[in-house]
């Protein structure tokens, strides 16, 4: 079939496991209760669980289904997973089955030292916590719960001390840009084996004017980039693939000169620490999988189109054959300076992203810095639009009526 196919030629060479067949990871919102009522929230959390939720039975029934795509990587999310009473027993089931198992409770006090010990001996690999500033300042104004970021702290530390990886998340939008430099410092302090760097897509409780436009994410890659060659962590920037078209370009322009070595885990597809880890060219749908906490089967959490539910649906056969599923795995569909652009293997642009902002899965990623040279060539030819023109005509086309506030000027 042609996404098979489309899909197949994207990964070429980039020794990734199939993802026509299985994704990277699977992440569950176990819940949307949260003690925490974050600015940017995805899940619009709220205090309590919804009776709605999948049960124990269900959730075991879950993961089992999971399992059949193989060892693959399964998170509890949220809300915060530990307002669910029975996360213990659930970790417990998914690692007894052979899945690699991680969570990312809220920073609340929930997360006490015995519950991550409960936690690592059910057999739970990682634990990520949030940090959104260098500092309480920042992060708690933006998570909206003083002394969040002092939990996020102490979690870390409990959590290694117990033995477990730890792993920070955090998301990048125009209030912390000019705490950057501040947050790469404190990670470089902090023992993690994983800083997954998430660049805002106004869905739920963001909104588009919170979103950093698409220079402002460059200048971000390039810092991820330098942190990348001397920090004792991996660096994963999630709902921003063009971050992988600048490291190419970066290693380029490094064999040019001194020939410097890679940076990113040697060609390894997971840590060597805790099995838990990363890979190359994961996308919205295409080596990742989103199941909600009323069992939703979604491309990713940022992309709110469903194509089935665990309740009565197969979750192999609608990740390898859902139409959702096949066509964002088929790169040749996407539109615009995507579509014509050299790094699209690698990249594709984030389709959540394309959809919060353009309406459409398949539109070109508005946030990104990048003019293709195809796309050049076409508009000196006064054969397209200049991107910014560009943007605007199809936001009037399918009837949006936001801003795209990252779209690029034509370079000059």
């Amino acid at each position: 079939m042609q996404g098979r196919a489309g899909h197949r030629g994207a990964h070429a060479g980039m020794g990734a496991q199939d993802f026509d067949e299985a994704p990277f990871l699977v992440i569950w919102e176990t819940t949307q209760a949260c003690d925490l009522a974050c600015k940017h929230c995805r899940a619009e959390a709220q205090p309590d669980r919804h009776p709605a939720e999948l049960s124990t039975a269900e959730a075991r029934a879950l993961l089992e289904g999971v399992r059949r795509f193989g060892p693959i990587i399964f998170v509890f999310s949220g809300g915060d997973c530990l307002k669910r009473p029975d996360i213990v027993e659930l970790a417990a089931y998914g690692a007894g089955l052979g899945l690699r198992m991680a969570a990312t409770p809220a920073t609340t006090p929930l997360a006490t030292r015995a519950k991550l010990r409960e936690l690592h001996e059910a057999g739970l690999k990682r634990i990520a916590v949030s940090l959104d500033g260098s500092h309480a300042g920042i992060h708690d104004a933006f998570r909206r719960v003083d002394g969040s970021f002092d939990h996020g702290l102490r979690i870390l530390r409990s959590a290694r001390e117990i033995g477990m990886s730890t792993q920070v998340n955090t998301v990048v939008a125009r209030h912390n840009l000019d705490d950057f430099d501040d947050l790469c410092r404190l990670m470089e302090t902090l023992g993690i084996v994983f800083w997954e760097v998430f660049f805002l897509v106004p869905i739920g409780r963001a909104r588009p004017e919170d979103v950093a436009s698409a220079e402002e994410f460059e200048a971000v890659f390039h810092k991820l980039y330098d942190l990348s060659k001397t920090a004792p962590f991996d660096i994963k920037a999630t709902a921003a693939p063009q971050y992988n078209r600048v490291v190419l370009q970066r290693k380029l322009l490094e064999r040019r000169g001194d020939g410097a070595a890679d940076v990113l885990t040697d060609g390894l597809e997971h840590s060597l620490r805790d099995g838990i880890g990363r890979a190359r060219g994961v996308n919205d749908g295409d080596g990742f999988l989103f199941v909600s906490h009323t069992g939703e089967i979604f491309p990713s959490g940022f992309l709110p189109v469903a194509a089935g539910n665990v309740r009565g649906d197969d979750i192999v056969d609608v990740y390898r054959n859902a139409p959702l599923f096949r066509r964002l795995r088929d790169r040749s569909l996407l539109e615009g300076k995507c579509r014509v652009c050299e790094f699209r293997p690698v990249c594709g642009g984030s389709r959540a992203r394309a959809y919060a902002t353009m309406g459409d899965v398949h539109e070109s990623e508005p946030f990104c810095a990048h003019v293709p040279k195809r796309w050049q060539r076409l508009i000196d030819g006064g054969n397209v639009e200049p991107v910014a023109e560009y943007f605007r005509a199809r936001m009037r086309r399918n009837g949006i009526a936001l801003p795209v506030f990252g779209a690029p000027a034509v370079p000059s």
